[in-house]
């Protein structure tokens, strides 16, 4: 039977059947960074952008079209993260629009609102760029939207789009030369796909896979939904990474996974399990989390293992609805900036920063996370320092879903750039615009760089890069290869020629040992007499090294 019009129940379950598709491929997306460090999130950046659309949907049962819609968008708009999150929140908010006061749509209606995606998601980007999330979901509803007819169902508009959707995904490496040159498809095309798909699979009457509720997951829990006397009916969702080991199960070559995805299947519910190499992905839904861990332990050893009380994530909407932030007393001016690792959370405190957003690479912040900051800063004007180049859209949206505050986002793309603002911010003038000027001088006067290990073997920049080496780069730019962080740190001080600046701020992160970064600190200090190097520890993921120079 072919659908002819779309109501709010079915756009619900597309919306939820999307979103545990890209939840099932969200590491393939991931691993489509053309830069070569481990830091790849723009899979789990739309996952949890569509996962808060989808909890949002969850809540709504028996309304209009356009209710559940707007509903979806809301959800998507403040749980977006990162650039291809802010991007896919404003295609749903487009469709939003156009579904307006619709209780169900016919297939001209419907192929109007994904139109008004296109334009809602393009004007959502300053200086949109073509091989992107952009080009193919453009691409796809033109293409769609070209060949539908009134007598066209639901069913034939998705093949038409899925097809023109890979078709559109495939030249994108045409459109991008950092693409073409890193060999993969653009990430954020890749993400719209699998939803497309997740999307079309329920529009045939496939029942969603799985999600871990990450929408959810990052709200504080509400440990009264359990209490000593209540029913305990949902059971915990359990994940994990196996590691199979040649001492349990003998050469792992030969090893069949098969028996133990089906005892998984025998002993919980919502199994999705399978086999990479030596490592086996798990995730089950069971009463006793206990047996299956004790029961797969005797296979390998765990390289991730997380547990959720299901009940407790029954209860998150609450939650989302009664969580009221503590303010402060109403201020002229408040400064808001994001950080990963604890050292420079502290120093951006320190410096006058009145709330630090928890993110950075690879952990993006949701532009709730930045409303919540501004509640708490309570300021009538509010500077945001991004500190990503992957979190600016996101900042931007937050600021654009604020009345309460002059919200300001100065574009920074690295804690370089904030650290110099931070130390020379002067607000003794009252004035706004000059305080916002003053910043963006100070940051376009500042170098920083990074060391990272290389996640694969290519060629960039005219450097040859080696897996498991490490990198020193500036601004996307590689700059240096070698076998030791250290040396590439070394390389990179060259390379950014510090001896011009007075401070060297040598950042160090979580993976950075301390007496190796006493000694990188003295070896930059003799390599660069001139310049004072100061140690840092920052505690950051991803970068062993940030290298600050004014």
């Amino acid at each position: 039977m072919q659908t002819t019009t779309l109501n709010g129940e079915l756009f619900a379950r597309m919306v939820e059947s999307g979103a545990a598709r890209l939840f099932a491929y969200r590491s393939v997306v991931n691993d489509l960074n053309v830069f070569p460090i481990p830091d790849g999130d723009t899979g789990d950046n739309m996952y949890m952008t569509m996962d808060s659309g989808a909890a949002n949907a969850s809540e709504a049962e028996g309304e209009a079209l356009g209710v559940i819609a707007g509903r979806i968008a809301k959800g998507m708009l403040l749980g977006a993260r990162g650039n291809s999150g802010v991007i896919l929140s404003r295609i749903f908010a487009g469709i939003a629009k156009g579904l307006e006061g619709v209780g169900a749509a016919d297939i001209g209606t419907f192929a109007s609102a994904m139109q008004n995606g296109v334009t809602e998601s393009y004007n959502a980007v300053r200086k949109p760029v073509e091989g992107t999330i952009l080009t193919v979901f453009g691409d796809a509803v033109r293409k769609a939207n070209s060949e539908a007819g009134d007598e066209t169902s639901f069913e034939s508009y998705f093949d038409v789009f899925m097809d023109e959707l890979r078709a559109s995904l495939e030249r994108t490496p045409e459109l991008l030369n950092v693409l073409r040159e890193a060999g993969v498809v653009d990430s954020g095309g890749a993400g719209i796909v699998y939803i497309a798909e997740g999307m079309r699979e329920a529009l045939l009457g496939a029942e969603a896979g799985p999600r871990t509720g990450a929408a959810s997951a990052a709200h504080r829990v509400d440990t009264s939904a359990l209490t000593e006397d209540s029913p305990f009916d949902y059971g915990y969702c359990t994940e994990f990474l196996l590691r199979l080991r040649t001492e349990k199960v003998g050469p792992v070559g030969g090893f069949d996974e098969k028996p133990l995805i089906d005892w998984l299947m025998e002993n919980g519910e919502s199994v999705v399990a399978f086999r990479e190499g030596s490592i086996i992905k798990a995730h089950v839904h069971t009463m006793t989390p206990e047996a299956v861990l004790a029961h797969c332990h005797e296979y390998g050893e765990f390289l991730t293992l997380k547990i959720e009380n299901m009940m407790l994530q029954h209860n998150e909407t609450n939650i989302r609805n009664n969580y009221v932030p503590p303010k402060r007393a109403k201020k002229r001016f408040g400064i808001v900036a994001v950080a990963a690792g604890e050292g420079i959370r502290n120093t951006f405190l320190e410096l006058g920063a009145d709330a630090v957003v928890d993110g950075g690479q690879s952990m993006n912040p949701s532009a709730e996370s930045f409303l919540k900051a501004f509640d708490e800063v309570n300021a009538e004007h509010i500077l945001v320092f991004p500190n990503n180049g992957n979190i600016i859209l996101t900042a931007r949206q937050a600021a654009e879903l604020t009345n309460d505050a002059d919200v300001r986002v100065l574009p920074s793309r690295s804690i370089g750039e904030c650290y110099a603002a931070l130390s020379l911010l002067d607000i003794s003038s009252g004035d706004p615009d000059e305080i916002e000027r003053g910043c963006a001088e100070v940051m376009a006067s500042v170098k920083t760089g990074a060391v990272s290990v290389a996640s694969r073997t290519t060629e960039r920049d005219g450097v040859s890069i080696r897996e498991g080496d490490y990198i020193g780069f500036s601004e996307g730019v590689v700059r240096s290869d070698a076998p030791d962080p250290e040396s590439a740190a070394l390389a990179l001080a060259d390379s950014l020629s510090a001896d011009e600046f007075g401070i060297l701020m040598l950042v160090c992160g979580k993976d950075a040992g301390t007496n190796e970064a006493r000694a990188l600190a003295d070896s930059l200090q003799k390599a660069h007499p001139r310049v004072e190097v100061i140690l840092l520890d920052g505690g950051q993921p991803i970068y062993d090294y940030i290298m600050i120079l004014e």
